[in-house]
């Protein structure tokens, strides 16, 4: 058995898969985001350790013949996130997280303290990255900085207290804006910019190989087996592209999750920072992926149930009896709640209804939340078509993909076949737990497969024209309301 721990941001969860492929079972734990001003995003690392003891005792109680056979773990988690120790391994405050905005300055800052930051990192400065936020602390908290020991990203922190080791991989290091992407090691001109050293980053393995075993102390507590092998592991996008047997080039997938993302493998580093895409690492050796990132996707759903008090399977039903001529003349919705990433690199984006009127209802917000995330998601993919991205289809997946009706937007407004798999949310983890077979000297053309089932969605030409020319009054409406975003900072 392989078990993969996934640390996403609104959730943990864990899945036990079989030495023959299959999935034996998951579980998963809630997590919560703290934020104590506008536009900050933290979270305590111990709720994250809590959150693993406690998915890892229901996942035991449930199978727990499985789980005694459990012979490597993979890691996977949200990328981005700052976790700083001082010389004890103790936190020295909340983690600032992925969707953070604090550091705009910093960003500016560093650009001009890294002339070759985008060749070398392969992407811009924004401030959801993690060199900016070092940046911010070493102005805005400098005891912090004084003391810091080493930075850890959030999966490698629950690394630490399985293993007792500080280590990192390239997938999820290459989002720091610290790592020369092409050689797959850190960059001391990168670093240095940040006034950092290598002694304050951990050493860096290849996500597919064993790196540790959990601590016979910490296997006691958490009723593992002993000498269970641990995987260097891979940020959430490199692991769900594991997840869904992406591992050659041109294999893409679509994640809607709390933030949305669209990822094609390279076999190659081919940085496009200008177009604000992301060149990351693939978790296996010899991969990279071209990533579009929308912050605000599944999140936007969530927001609009909390505003109108309704749960999410009603809202969603109620976005399915929208007519067709009635979605025509819906409000614009732009998606920017926590700001933008690709295209426009903007931390001061907003979120923005147009065109509401008298007869408006929660039913017809509802589709707009859909239309407009997807319509912002078309623009990340445009980016990634701009500098030569091609793919034939692409599977989605996240908690946003068991809308049929948002499944099907997606597809007629790419102009691309959705592949929809069975299981759509514990791809992560299913991802990390094929790195821990792969650590434990697995075959990646028997570890790494697509989904043998899928339920395809074919684009309709006619919603696809109606929705470009929707498109393009969504672009209008951005490019308007921009220059307005700082005004209500």
């Amino acid at each position: 058995m392989f078990l993969g721990i996934d640390l996403g941001t609104t959730e943990l969860k864990v899945l036990l898969l079989a030495g023959d492929g299959h999935i034996v079972g998951t579980a998963r734990h809630p997590l919560e985001i703290s934020r104590l001003r506008h536009r900050w995003s933290e979270q305590d690392p111990e709720d994250w350790w809590q959150a693993t003891r406690i998915a890892l005792s229901t996942l035991r109680k449930n199978y727990p013949d499985a789980f005694e056979c459990i012979q490597a773990i993979g890691l996977s988690g949200q990328m981005h996130g700052a976790v700083l120790l001082d010389a004890k391994d103790q936190p020295l405050r909340p983690a600032i997280l992925w969707n953070d905005m604090r550091a705009v300055a910093e960003c500016a800052e560093l650009t001009a303290r890294a002339p070759r930051l985008h060749e070398i990192a392969g992407n811009c400065a924004m401030p959801g990255l993690t060199a900016p936020k070092l940046l911010w602390v070493a102005r805005h908290e400098p005891e912090h900085f004084r003391q810091l020991s080493c930075v850890l990203l959030p999966k490698d922190y629950l690394r630490l207290r399985l293993t007792g080791m500080k280590l990192t991989d390239p997938s999820d290091a290459s989002g720091t804006l610290w790592l020369d992407v092409g050689r797959r090691e850190w960059s001391d001109e990168l670093l240095e910019a940040c006034d950092m050293t290598r002694i304050k980053v951990p050493s860096i393995e290849e996500g597919s190989r064993a790196a540790g075993v959990v601590l016979g102390s910490v296997a006691s507590e958490l009723g593992l087996p002993k000498n269970v092998i641990v995987a260097a592991g891979g940020g959430d996008t490199a692991t769900s592209a594991l997840g869904v047997g992406a591992a050659e080039s041109g294999d893409g997938f679509l994640s809607l999750g709390t933030s949305g993302v669209v990822s094609v493998v390279t076999e190659r580093f081919r940085p496009s920072p200008l177009l604000g895409v992301h060149a990351l690492c693939h978790a296996i050796p010899g991969r990279w992926h071209r990533t579009s990132v929308v912050l605000s996707a599944a999140s936007c759903v969530r927001w609009l149930c909390k505003l109108t008090s309704a749960d999410e399977g009603c809202l969603l039903s109620e976005a399915e009896r929208v007519s067709v001529n009635s979605r025509a003349k819906a409000p614009l919705f732009l998606p920017y709640l926590s700001g933008e990433r690709t295209p426009h690199n903007d931390p001061y984006a907003q979120g923005v209804f147009c065109g509401l009127v008298e007869s408006t209802d929660r039913a017809m917000l509802a589709y707009s939340v859909l239309e407009g995330v997807t319509f912002a998601l078309s623009d990340g993919l445009d980016a990634l078509r701009a500098d030569g991205t091609r793919m034939a289809s692409l599977f989605l997946i996240g908690g946003g993909a068991r809308s049929t009706l948002w499944t099907q937007l997606i597809a007629d407004a790419f102009g691309v076949p959705i592949r929809r798999p069975p299981d759509t949310q514990c791809v992560a983890a299913l991802g990390a737990a094929r790195l821990g077979w792969l650590a434990a000297e697995g075959d990646i053309s028997v570890v790494v497969r697509a989904p043998s089932l899928w339920e395809e969605f074919i684009p309709d030409d006619e919603r696809h024209s109606i929705l470009s020319e929707r498109l393009e009054s969504f672009r209008v409406l951005h490019k308007q309301m921009q220059p307005l975003f700082r005004f209500n900072i």
